[in-house]
């Protein structure tokens, strides 16, 4: 019988309980992940070349994610009339953070690396909370024995550096890294804008091998019909999106913030568009540094993109 006005079980109100991404069940054993989707974290951020603090973000966005777990059975978007992750069909695990060695890239990339192995071997997609951007240098490198990936990249920065004294698998190599693979047939980068962390060199070079690059003003002169248009379709994406793609005044908490961003429904549509163009296979949220919004916003916003971003791609992959 209903007490106290509210149904019977326990009503786990958001800041109740243990802060798994969405408070979907945790599972430790990486053999044993039986899910649609399986979250890692990934709390390195050794390859910054300014302000650090994104080993934090995972940890942020899974607390700010409890936001969107009110129990309602999924997340209906009355613009759509759908229910995206509806609760008896959607299968979502948290298989907590690769272990991170300090000082050790190669170790620290391979332990993610191995993370994504795992989900991938068991079948499920992986959606990785990082981080600096070079943690997608091992995600990518765990698609070896996949089918071929179009890469899309949601970011301000290029990414496209391929040395710098030494350096090549800090946060400006990673588009570069995914491009030198032979299963990776090709890169959407959209965002790009201001003094980028690569030379005009590097765009040059991305170009070669195939890059399409657009600015936030090139997508908003287009449109979001337009953009989608360029990338290839019916095929399988891999979706990276660099928390300061956002403009900062929605998005501070991060290392390198960029003036000129998206704002949340421009991005939302494009995953939405993405979702319905082919299969997102795989997909990383970066650089969210908490340290630097106080106010938890910039968390807040990668947790909704992320889930919002989930639902559709799971409701796009089964209609």
């Amino acid at each position: 019988m209903a007490e106290h006005g509210y149904e019977s079980g326990r009503l786990d109100l958001p800041f109740v309980g243990v802060c798994t991404f969405g408070k979907n069940p945790l599972v430790t054993d990486w053999s044993k992940i039986d899910a649609d989707v399986a979250v890692l974290g990934a709390p390195y951020d050794f390859g910054t070349q300014w302000r650090a603090g994104a080993r934090f973000g995972p940890r942020a966005i899974r607390e700010a994610s409890t936001l969107f777990s009110f129990g309602h059975g999924g997340a209906y978007d009355f613009e759509d009339d759908i229910t995206y992750l509806p609760a008896d069909t959607t299968r979502i695990v948290d298989i907590g953070d690769a272990d991170i060695i300090h000082t050790d890239t190669i170790n620290s990339h391979a332990n993610i690396e191995k993370g994504v192995r795992a989900i991938l071997k068991a079948g499920a997609i992986p959606v990785v909370l990082g981080g600096d951007h070079s943690v997608n240098i091992p995600c990518i490198n765990a698609f070896s024995d996949q089918e071929p990936v179009h890469l899309v990249q949601v970011d301000a920065h290029l990414d496209f550096v391929d040395e710098r004294h030494g350096v090549r698998y800090g946060h400006g190599n990673p588009m570069r890294r995914a491009a030198e693979k032979d299963y990776v047939t090709g890169l959407s980068q959209i965002g790009i804008r201001n003094v980028s962390s690569t030379a005009r060199e590097g765009y040059e070079d991305a170009r070669k091998f195939g890059s399409d690059i657009l600015s936030v003003r090139h997508f908003r002169k287009m449109g979001v019909e337009a953009v989608l248009d360029r990338i290839p379709v019916g095929k399988r994406y891999y979706v990276t999106i660099d928390i300061d793609g956002f403009d900062p005044s929605i998005a501070p908490g991060t290392g390198t913030p960029s003036h000129g961003g998206f704002l949340y429904y421009e991005v939302l549509e494009l995953m939405d568009g993405l979702a319905r163009r082919g299969d997102i296979v795989g997909l990383d949220l970066v650089e969210v540094a908490p340290d630097f919004d106080h106010t938890g916003t910039t968390a807040i916003l990668a947790a909704q993109i992320l889930m919002n971003t989930i639902g559709r791609m799971l409701h796009w992959r089964d209609a």
